[in-house]
């Protein structure tokens, strides 16, 4: 796992001098900190005689395979290819037995290698044959350009800037900041698009001309031009019907076969345990292949309603597990410098918080985790599908009957104090049986949604918004789902939106700023494909999601965990705000610097912070959003200093 930057050039005019590549590399060396590298070089163009192309690579390398031999940058017999990777390859071994006997000479024994190898026979269709999680960099010296790629599920974040003559890339826009040109334009439909979700989606980032490689995708760099490309799109509309049994015998040897590719590493390693159905499966499959105990982890919190460590306690001692648990006073005023600075844009998925205690709470004890994200989204376990399944079942009724039905229950629910209360729920449920499958699931998920964002923005912003609409991105991915069930629609969804976009980002970053590595075994893209293809009744019945999992892996489980009600990773937002960051939200939010930089109107939030503090409604995760958008704007745009922390 490792930090890569760096930039390729035609304009010599352009070209990026040591020193600065030396600040882009520095600015990621959280990714890496056991050791550094780079390479420069300039070479002539293939297809214009007498122009050179010139690159510069810069790599932080974080020491998991091949400790003494994994130096970056790294390049071929020759040095004609040469790469920097962020990540893990976990079918390097066969892939490399599969080159060894095509003449390649191996002087390392990392994954690293292995692609260089790989890319020289096969070009950009190599990335078709590799199983991992990574972003990385390949500079083809031959044909005078860079190749960039990215994983398939969009664990690891890759972001460019394409300027006339030049690629600029990295793994974290603090390093692209680095370079002295590169300007911080907000752009304002990222605003918008950050307000409805919590993040800015993929391609954009919150600053005008740098980008995100999407998931699944690569972009070749040459002759100062930029093509793109997709190399892994799974045909999600296809449901393909074969009996429980056999998907279950599928998924119980695709999921231990991902299990133990990702317990390769030469160094400590262990896994994030909450007590919830997912991390406690791959735990029992870690164990079961595990010659030694496992090193477990997991956080408390002084809350109940926010507190699992006695499930995790319970999973570990049945299990046999070496667990590891803290209690933390998570302190959102000390914390959230810290998460401003590691995130680059803003974000506003709260879990960061406990996401980042319990990394650096592991990180004391190993360097690499496995964790259970990707679970929910494959196999029905948010408690949103529920409604989605409901709301479903009432579109059968004429149109007019919806909207009736709908504004009836909506004047009759109160507003409930939390955000997940059970009458807030139910509020926004009715709110949205009017409105198209695909919208509606759009404002259920949205922090703010378009009336609320229309009602908070400046007239002068709303003038700078481009004719555009955030709910495009959610669109683009529906359209992906052909005639699925909405359920399986909406999951499938959130798996090419949601968990890229939010929660691999939240792990990535908050695991990177401590130094750790983790791995996701749901995300192998086996067992990706294998359950997209369920049909919906195999995961969700009776109201309750997961019910394969269950059924294949229930009994490696206590008995106790099959029946309780999933727990989201959170922090106490609503009590938050109303008390520990009562003061110091009032102080942010409404001083008259925040209310002057004129994207939202001052009365439009002042009524949000005084409604949420008098307890007339809970604007926790709304604040929040606000408070993190300000508070990025103070780290990243007002400040001139970009010193790595």
């Amino acid at each position: 796992m490792c930090g890569i930057t760096g930039a390729v050039w035609t304009d010599p005019a352009r070209a990026i001098e040591h020193e600065t590549l030396v600040r882009m590399t520095d600015a990621v060396r959280h990714r890496g900190p056991d050791e550094e590298g780079s390479y420069a070089s300039q070479v002539e163009a293939q297809r214009f005689p007498g122009m050179s192309v010139g690159v510069a690579l810069g790599h932080r390398r974080l020491s998991i395979i091949d400790l003494a031999g994994g130096q970056q940058p790294m390049a071929n017999e020759d040095q004609t290819v040469w790469i920097v990777f962020g990540g893990e390859i976990y079918n390097f071994r066969d892939l490399r037995r599969r080159l060894d006997g095509t003449g390649h000479r191996f002087r390392t024994h990392s994954d690293t290698e292995t692609l260089v190898h790989l890319y020289e026979d096969e070009g950009v269709g190599f990335l078709e044959h590799v199983e991992g999680m990574f972003a990385l960099a390949i500079w083809d010296a031959r044909q005078a350009q860079l190749v960039l790629a990215r994983d398939r599920l969009g664990k690891k974040p890759l972001v460019y800037r394409h300027e006339t003559g030049r690629l600029l890339f990295a793994s974290e826009l603090k390093s692209l900041l680095e370079v002295p040109e590169v300007p911080r334009d907000i752009d304002p439909s990222a605003v918008d698009e950050y307000l409805a979700y919590g993040y800015v989606p993929h391609p954009n980032t919150i600053f005008r001309g740098i980008r995100k490689l999407p998931p699944a995708h690569y972009a070749v760099y040459r002759d100062g031009e930029l093509s793109m490309g997709c190399y892994w799109r799974p045909d999600f509309t296809r449901q393909i019907d074969r009996t429980a049994a056999d998907y279950s015998a599928d998924l119980k040897e695709l999921l231990t076969a991902a299990v133990a590719k990702r317990l390769q590493s030469d160094v400590p390693l262990g896994a994030f345990l909450s007590g919830g159905i997912d991390s406690s499966i791959v735990v029992a499959l870690m164990q079961q292949l595990s010659s030694e105990r496992v090193k477990t982890f997991s956080i408390g919190f002084p809350v109940a309603a926010y507190d699992e460590t006695s499930y995790a306690r319970e999973v570990a001692r049945h299990l046999g597990t070496e667990h590891h648990e803290e209690r933390v006073e998570p302190d959102g005023v000390a914390i959230l410098p810290k998460l401003v600075w590691h995130y680059d844009e803003p974000f506003s998925d709260s879990s960061a918080i406990p996401t980042y205690y319990v990394s650096q709470m592991t990180r004391r004890h190993v360097t690499v985790a496995l964790s259970g994200d990707g679970g929910d989204e494959l196999f029905a376990g948010y408690t949103r599908y529920l409604a989605v399944q409901m709301a479903a079942g009432l579109d059968r009724l004429p149109p007019a009957m919806r909207r009736v039905l709908a504004a009836r229950l909506w004047q009759h629910l109160p507003s409930g104090r939390r955000q997940s209360s059970l009458a807030r729920r139910f509020k926004r449920f009715a709110e949205g049986l009017g409105q198209s499958p695909e919208r509606r699931y759009f404002d259920w998920i949205s922090t703010f949604n378009e009336t609320q964002r229309a009602t908070l923005y400046a007239d002068d912003f709303l003038a700078e918004l481009p004719d555009s609409d955030p709910f495009d991105f959610l669109r683009t991915a529906f359209a992906r789902m052909g005639e699925r069930d909405p359920v399986t629609a909406a999951s499938l969804v959130d798996l090419v939106t949601y968990l890229p976009c939010d929660l691999m980002t939240k792990v990535d970053i908050a695991s990177m700023a401590n130094s750790l590595e983790c791995r996701a075994p749901f995300l192998d893209h086996h067992v990706v494909e294998l359950a997209a293809a369920m049909p919906l009744a195999l995961k969700l019945r009776r109201g309750r999601g997961k019910r394969i999992l269950l059924e294949t892996f229930g009994h490696l489980l206590p008995r106790s965990l099959l029946s309780r009600s999933k727990m989201g990773f959170g922090v106490p937002l609503a009590h938050w705000f109303r008390h520990e960051l009562r003061d110091f939200a009032r102080d942010v939010l409404l001083d008259s610097a925040t209310l002057g930089r004129g994207y939202f109107r001052p009365e439009a939030v002042e009524r949000l912070v005084e409604d949420h503090c008098a307890g007339r409604f809970d604007h926790g995760y709304r604040l929040w959003s606000l408070l993190f958008f300000e508070l990025w704007q103070r780290e990243w745009v007002d400040s001139p200093a970009l010193a790595a922390r």
